[in-house]
């Protein structure tokens, strides 16, 4: 997808984070017209199986961001992606972590053959800069996202998940085609509760440091209004595009 004919609307990705259908499937009909793309993650992708990505797409009309976030040997991987390449069509992009390598991740994008776009998987938001150095790391977290970017778009991937604060470093390194998705995304105005997300970022100051997507879950889901929040970040994407 040219970045250029994305409106502000469509570089929200919003995810689906719940255990069974019936909520999910609400949001998608509350949602669909405020937002460009519904992300199904692992809980829910494991208790209902790849009929949820069919299901949000004929409800949404739109195409689904699987974040499954593939992480194994090489041909696990490329046998993962073309069995998901069999069971449904209703898939934009998909994830694997960039972490083991460029065999690994060739293998998911040689698999999947042009039809989905594949994203690497960084470092992730969860994670801030003393957890890297406790994990034995002695590069900061935005070399590491460097490193990380540098194997994906060897490996072919169209573009890297990383927070706000590295994307305009990956931009640099990799190229202005090359996708970023950034999550940890913290308007200025929402309060969320229980938030685990560290290395965070306003989807303006996101947009404005290069980010092309945005995954916005509870500044929206908790809102009091979630059709008035995603309007809200739409229109604060709007203005960092100009």
């Amino acid at each position: 997808m040219e970045t250029q004919t994305v409106t502000a609307k469509d570089r929200i990705i919003f995810p689906l984070d719940a255990e069974s259908l019936d909520h999910p499937i609400r949001w998608v009909k509350t949602l669909k017209d405020h937002i460009g793309l519904f992300k199904v993650g692992l809980t829910l992708f494991v208790k209902e199986g790849p009929k949820v990505l069919n299901l949000i797409q004929e409800v949404a009309g739109k195409k689904v961001f699987l974040d499954l976030k593939f992480h194994d040997i090489p041909e696990t991987v490329r046998g993962a992606s073309s069995a998901l390449m069999s069971v449904s069509e209703a898939v934009q992009f998909i994830t694997v972590h960039a972490l083991e390598g460029e065999t690994m991740v060739r293998a998911a994008v040689e698999a999947v053959e042009d039809r989905v776009q594949v994203l690497g998987i960084t470092v992730l938001t969860s994670l801030s800069e003393m957890d890297s150095k406790t994990s034995g790391y002695s590069k900061t977290v935005q070399e590491r996202v460097l490193d990380l970017a540098r194997v994906a778009k060897k490996a072919g991937c169209a573009g890297v998940v990383c927070s706000g604060r590295e994307a305009k470093a990956v931009k640099e390194e990799c190229g202005k085609d090359f996708i970023v998705v950034t999550p940890g995304i913290r308007p200025n105005w929402a309060a969320v509760s229980g938030d685990d997300q560290q290395r965070i970022m306003t989807p303006g100051e996101a947009i404005r440091n290069g980010a092309d997507y945005v995954v916005v879950g509870r500044p929206i889901s908790q809102a009091k209004d979630p059709v008035e929040a995603a309007e809200k970040i739409a229109q604060e994407i709007m203005e960092a595009l100009r």
